[in-house]
């Protein structure tokens, strides 16, 4: 989705591009892009994995140009895609949110502004982080699952961190095209995996408190799929422990992390020709959402 000029690279002239990893998000996709405050974003990427519903056409009714797999690639393999063409546009700041609801797309601003005005590489939307997620929805199971795998990854990544399994997560251009992504899991575990490098690479690591949301039509993935994530993660600690020991290599992780903490580069001129989007097509999002009612979620973890 282009944008208007006149908002383009509002929040300390950086560009920020919206990462929108769908499937199967016909329920929620018309609230999710009502919900992003369209005068700081530059562009909307939604990349469709294969869905069986109508999220390509609706997505397309709201003014998107998604790109679309023929073939389903899994959540990493869909964030891949997604990443590719965000920083193909140029983005300086790329944000993913789900088009499932679960996570506030009006935090998007927030967690922009962290990583724009150089104070982090990569910022995420916690669900844990001053709330009380279980109150305000999540099941007990997954709470403590959540918390359990978080405590690991603190020890074994040496972070603080309240969260590590969040959908909602923000980088700078320059953390993410120096992480050798493309090697990660096409699954589930991507995310995490995408951490470790990060932590690898010395990126500065900053949170937002995310609102918990389960409703009706949350979708979720199943107790096998859960097992094999919990797994994965526990994987993903062992490698990057081991890694760093020099006890094991690992592809993933087998990288020159670069300077990351080096200050963000001085804002660049405005390509107007690459930032349209019509107030058409941002009203157009607003009247199909109130026009379907809907509002639904879905989890990775």
């Amino acid at each position: 989705m282009p944008r208007s000029s006149y908002t383009a690279c509002v929040i300390n002239s950086q560009r920020i591009s919206v990462i929108l990893p769908a499937y199967n998000a016909e329920a929620t996709l018309s609230r999710t892009v009502a919900g992003l405050d369209l005068e700081v974003i530059d562009e909307l990427v939604l990349v469709d994995d294969a869905s069986s519903d109508q999220t390509v056409a609706l997505a397309r009714e709201l003014g998107l140009e998604p790109i679309c797999h023929e073939l389903n690639k899994g959540y990493g393999g869909n964030q891949k895609t997604c990443y590719r063409r965000a920083l193909e546009l140029g983005a300086d700041v790329v944000v993913m949110v789900h088009p499932d609801y679960q996570y506030s797309p009006r935090l998007v601003p927030a967690l922009a502004s962290m990583i724009a005005y150089g104070e982090y590489d990569m910022v995420l939307g916690s669900r844990i982080l001053a709330q009380n997620s279980v109150a305000r929805g999540m099941p007990r199971y997954k709470y403590v699952s959540n918390r359990f795998l978080t405590f690991v990854e603190n020890i074994a990544l040496g972070q603080k961190l309240s969260e590590y399994h969040t959908g909602l997560r923000a980088f700078s251009s320059r953390l993410l095209s120096s992480l050798p992504f493309e090697r990660n899991s096409d699954d589930f575990v991507f995310d995490n995996q995408v951490i470790a490098q990060a932590v690898s690479a010395g990126a500065r690591i900053g949170e937002v408190s995310c609102p918990t949301r389960y409703e009706a039509e949350s979708s979720s993935i199943n107790l096998k799929r859960s097992i094999r994530y919990g797994f994965g993660v526990l994987h993903t600690c062992a490698d990057y422990r081991l890694s760093r020991l020099g006890l094991r290599r690992c592809d993933y992780l087998d990288f020159e992390p670069g300077q990351m903490s080096v200050p963000l580069a001085a804002p660049r001129p405005v390509d107007e020709s690459r930032t349209e989007v019509s107030e058409q097509s941002r009203t157009l999002s607003v009247e199909t959402s109130a026009r379907r009612g809907v509002a639904t979620n879905a989890e990775v973890a």
